[in-house]
C-alpha cells in the first residue's frame, strides 16, 4: 500500500479523535457529567471525567490543576473544586498538551488562573489547525484561555509545600508534551504520555511518533521509583510497574511491525496478519489493534525518511 495512503487512513483517525462531537476518548469515560475522585496524596487529587484525568494540589496557598478536561465538563469541574476551596482559590492551570479533552476547560476556568503550557502548546491554541484534506477547523482559542506562562525545556512552582518540576518531553505524544512532578509527594502526572492498560493515541501529524514516545517513558522510568504514584493522561492511578508494561507494549509492538515492515509487506498485509495475542487486552474497547498498527507504522514510516535525508 503507497504510504501517501497510509498517511490518509491516519488522517481520518485523527479527525475522529480530535474533532467527532462524541470521540473515541470520550466513549472511553463515563457519559454522566460528574467526576471520579482518587485521592493519591494528603494533598493531591486525581479526577477522571469525560477526556484527560485531572490532577488537583490543594493547600493553603491555593489550587494547582494539571489539565481541565472538555469544555462541556466545565460546569461538573467548577462544582467539584468547591469542595477544594473553589475558583477563588484556583491560582494555576496546567496543560500537559493542546488536545482539546486537556484544555477546552481553559475556555471556562482560564479567566480564574493562570495557565502553564510548553511554548507549542500555545501557539497550537493561538492559531487556527486544521487538517486540509478533510476540511477539518479547530478555531483559535480566547486570549482568556490561552496560556500567559510558557517555558521552553522545564519549570518549577513552588507552592503548598510541594516542588512542581515541568518538563517537556518533545516528539512523544504531540510537539508539545509537558510532564509533570510533584517531588516531594513522589507523584508524576504524565499526560498522554501514559494510557494505562491500552494502545494510546499519538498525535502524529501534529508532532508525535511512538519511537520517540517510548524513550521519553524510558527517560520517566529512569527517574521514578517503585513507590511513585502515576497519574496517567488515560486510565486509572498507576504506578512505576504500569508505566513499565507500557513501555514494554511501545516497543514490542512497535518492534513487530517493524520486523514485517522488513519482510516487505504492506500496512495492510500487516493489519491482516496483525500482532502476537500478548498484546490482545490492550484493545480495551479504545483503539483497535488495526488503528493501532497504523500509528506504529505511520511512525516507522516517517523515521526511516528522516533518516533517508
Amino acid at each position: 500500500m503507497p504510504y501517501h495512503f497510509s498517511i490518509l487512513k491516519y488522517c481520518i483517525f485523527i479527525i475522529l479523535v480530535c474533532f467527532s462531537g462524541s470521540t473515541l476518548a470520550e466513549k472511553h469515560h463515563a457519559e454522566a457529567l460528574s467526576f471520579k475522585t482518587i485521592k493519591v496524596s494528603d494533598h493531591l487529587w486525581m479526577l477522571q471525567g469525560k477526556g484527560g484525568n485531572i490532577a488537583i494540589l490543594t493547600g493553603e496557598q491555593g489550587l494547582l490543576m494539571v489539565d481541565d478536561d472538555y469544555k462541556v465538563m466545565s460546569d461538573a469541574l467548577k462544582k467539584e473544586i468547591q469542595h477544594y476551596g473553589g475558583l477563588d482559590k484556583l491560582t494555576y492551570i496546567i496543560n500537559t498538551h493542546w488536545h482539546g479533552d486537556h484544555t477546552e476547560g481553559n475556555l471556562s476556568l482560564g479567566s480564574h488562573a493562570l495557565i502553564v503550557a510548553h511554548d507549542s502548546v500555545r501557539t497550537r491554541l493561538l492559531n487556527r489547525q486544521e487538517i486540509k484534506l478533510f476540511k477539518m477547523v479547530s478555531e483559535p482559542y480566547p486570549k482568556e484561555a490561552l496560556p500567559t506562562v510558557t517555558y521552553v525545556k522545564s519549570m518549577k512552582l513552588y507552592m503548598n509545600d510541594e516542588e512542581v518540576e515541568i518538563v517537556h518531553y518533545p516528539q512523544g505524544h504531540t510537539d508539545g508534551d509537558s510532564i509533570v512532578f510533584f517531588k516531594h509527594a513522589n507523584v508524576v502526572h504524565t499526560g498522554d504520555h501514559h494510557f494505562s492498560g491500552f494502545f494510546p493515541f499519538v498525535d502524529i501529524e501534529h508532532g508525535g511518533n511512538v519511537l520517540n514516545m517510548a524513550k521519553n517513558v524510558h527517560s520517566i522510568l529512569a527517574i521514578i521509583d517503585d513507590q511513585t504514584k502515576v497519574i496517567p493522561g488515560h486510565g486509572p492511578l498507576s504506578n512505576k510497574a504500569d508505566l513499565q508494561d507500557f513501555y514494554d507494549m511501545l516497543i514490542g509492538t512497535s518492534a513487530e511491525v517493524q520486523k514485517m515492515i522488513d519482510q516487505k509487506l504492506s500496512l495492510e498485509q500487516i493489519q491482516a496478519k496483525g500482532l502476537s495475542k500478548q498484546w490482545d487486552s490492550w484493545t480495551d474497547g479504545f483503539l483497535s489493534t488495526e488503528v493501532w498498527i497504523s500509528i506504529v507504522h505511520s511512525s516507522l514510516m516517517k523515521d526511516k525518511i528522516k533518516e533517508s535525508h
